[in-house]
């Protein structure tokens, strides 16, 4: 089966169209190299075939360690972890959300939308390497990720600029 990737991206924090709030949703910034930071990727990752996902905890440990300027957010709702957004500022201004999503049983219970929102923001606010101000905050998709996941990424405003297929 094929794989499909899409790229997406904003170019202006203004084009951000967020979610409908959810008033105890937040982003709490934590140490990558939590144990929770790791199970709580391969909660939302597994699923979906994260490589990622199915780290060892060795694996994870050094993936943290090659990356310093990632940032790690866990989701949260009333004080429990419901998801996790890992953002890593580029060169030149971009900011990539390099993983993001909801733990399997809290999908469907319109968090997501907000969740992105603040996710989306939070990247807009990373500190830009060698450029005076994040210009571009990207991220991909691809297919065998959640159904509702690219339209999410669409209702709040990123924009598709390349689509890959990839031969499984």
């Amino acid at each position: 089966m094929a794989k499909v990737v899409t790229y997406l991206e904003m170019n202006n924090a203004q084009d951000l169209l967020p979610g409908t709030v959810v008033p105890e949703l937040l982003l709490r910034r934590v140490d990558g190299g939590l144990p929770l930071v790791h199970v709580t990727n391969g909660q939302v990752g597994g699923p979906h075939g994260w490589r990622s996902a199915s780290s060892t905890n060795e694996e994870w440990q050094e993936l943290v360690r090659c990356h310093p300027l990632r940032q790690y957010w866990l989701i949260t709702l009333k004080d429990e972890t419901v998801g996790v957004a890992i953002l890593e500022p580029q060169r030149d201004g971009d900011v990539e959300i390099t993983s993001f999503g909801l733990v399997p049983e809290y999908v469907g219970k319109g968090l997501g939308g907000h969740a992105l929102t603040l996710t989306i923001r939070q990247a807009w606010d990373c500190a830009a390497v060698e450029s005076p101000a994040v210009r571009r905050v990207w991220l991909h998709t691809c297919s065998f990720d959640h159904p509702n996941a690219l339209r999410n990424y669409q209702r709040r405003g990123l924009t598709a600029y390349r689509t890959e297929v990839e031969a499984e």
